[in-house]
């Protein structure tokens, strides 16, 4: 029995030293012309908040800690980023019609009151990127009245 379980051990620390030459691509693109932060003028304190709680999964530059590293936590994370790109990516602020802009500027205001964003599987390694009721109010505040303001500028073409 002590054989057995000896190989096993075995087997699967080599099962897992092999999976970690099969990284994902990171997701380290530069900061581009059309990111929210070079479009829109965003308040320091919004910025922070976005920074520590949105970009990471949203936009085309991650930072990566240690953990990150080493599969099968890397190809969790690469699935999480390219999720949240495909939802909501703030390096292709610039590109977004004025519309689609307002939706989901909308969006972020009601999945951050709902809690479900930042992801509590986040949250919970990066504790800095919870929001307080006081940030929420702050970023919905800051949304609406981007909103508003991209409605005025649609309205006024």
């Amino acid at each position: 029995m002590r054989r057995i379980l000896r190989f096993v051990i075995i087997i699967l620390l080599l099962a897992f030293i092999v999976i970690q030459f099969f990284q994902p691509e990171k997701n380290n693109e530069g900061v581009s012309s059309n990111h929210i932060f070079n479009q829109v003028e965003v308040p320091e304190n919004i910025q922070t908040l976005l920074t520590t709680s949105c970009l990471d999964c949203h936009s085309n530059h991650t930072g990566y800690w240690w953990y990150n590293h080493i599969a099968p936590v890397s190809w969790m994370v690469a699935d999480h980023i390219s999720e949240g790109k495909s939802e909501l990516n703030f390096s292709e602020w610039g590109t977004m019609d004025i519309f689609e802009k307002i939706t989901i500027l909308e969006e972020i205001c009601q999945e951050a009151e709902r809690k479900s964003m930042p992801l509590k599987s986040y949250r919970a390694i990066h504790p800095k990127a919870k929001l307080s009721d006081e940030q929420i109010s702050e970023l919905c505040d800051w949304t609406t009245k981007l909103a508003e303001e991209l409605l005025a500028d649609a309205a006024g073409d």
